[in-house]
């Protein structure tokens, strides 16, 4: 089950957001403002509940995703600290229609739609930031069933290495560099295959010299040659 504690109020380092934030508004709302700590596999929310927050990864790890008829799970996407879901709230969304839940022991902080609208009116940069991510993240989901429906298992992965470099990958000359916590379940989830064909792939690319990889990043040697 989830429970609360009071804490300060801002985590958004990765979607570049944290930093225009102005420190006397923080404080000022972080007296009202609670963490809320959810074990592994606890759900934030469901299909058809109310969507009236926004959240806020403190720590830990959040599965984004939705059931088919048939119950079958589709991963959407996998979360980590100092990232945002929840945001179709914001778009109009009145109730949920996919799910959150804790990958591992997390630690969220909600806000309200009433809380964010006030800090995006009085800033402006923040309210195009966010409206950015809403695109983006709407993009990349309309690119990932794009992938699941015509493409073989090999290009899904690849196509979601090339993704995440553009996404979140940093450059060094050609190499791109991508900082990640995904396992390779992790990535099975989020590419439509198994974890022993995600593992295959990414050993047959490291032997071709394509990519490099440990638990904490991928490196792509040259981006332009992957394929």
């Amino acid at each position: 089950m989830a429970t609360s504690s009071a804490a300060a109020l801002w985590y958004f380092e990765s979607v570049n957001l944290y930093h225009i934030l102005c420190p006397h508004k923080v404080k000022k709302m972080g007296d009202k403002h609670e963490f809320i700590r959810y074990k592994k596999d606890d759900f934030v929310y469901v299909p058809e509940d109310t969507a009236s927050n926004i959240y806020l990864i403190v720590d830990g790890r959040i599965k984004i995703g939705h059931y088919l008829d048939d119950g079958k799970e589709v991963v959407s996407s996998i979360l980590t600290t100092g990232e945002i879901f929840g945001e179709l709230a914001l778009a109009g969304e009145d109730t949920r229609r996919d799910f959150a839940q804790a990958m591992c022991d997390a630690v969220i902080c909600p806000l309200t739609i009433e809380e964010l609208k006030a800090l995006m009116f009085e800033n402006k940069e923040l309210s195009f930031k966010i409206l950015k991510l809403i695109g983006l993240r709407l993009m990349k989901l309309e690119r990932k069933l794009e992938l699941l429906v015509f493409k073989d298992a090999r290009t899904r992965v690849i196509e979601f290495l090339k993704d995440t470099a553009t996404w979140k990958g940093q450059r060094v000359g050609f190499e791109t560099m991508i900082p990640t916590k995904l396992t390779h379940k992790d990535i099975a989830a989020l590419t439509g295959t198994s974890r022993q064909t995600v593992t295959t792939i990414l050993n047959e690319l490291k032997e071709q010299n394509l990519i490099n990889f440990d638990r904490k990043k991928i490196l792509i040697r040259d981006i332009n040659n992957l394929r």
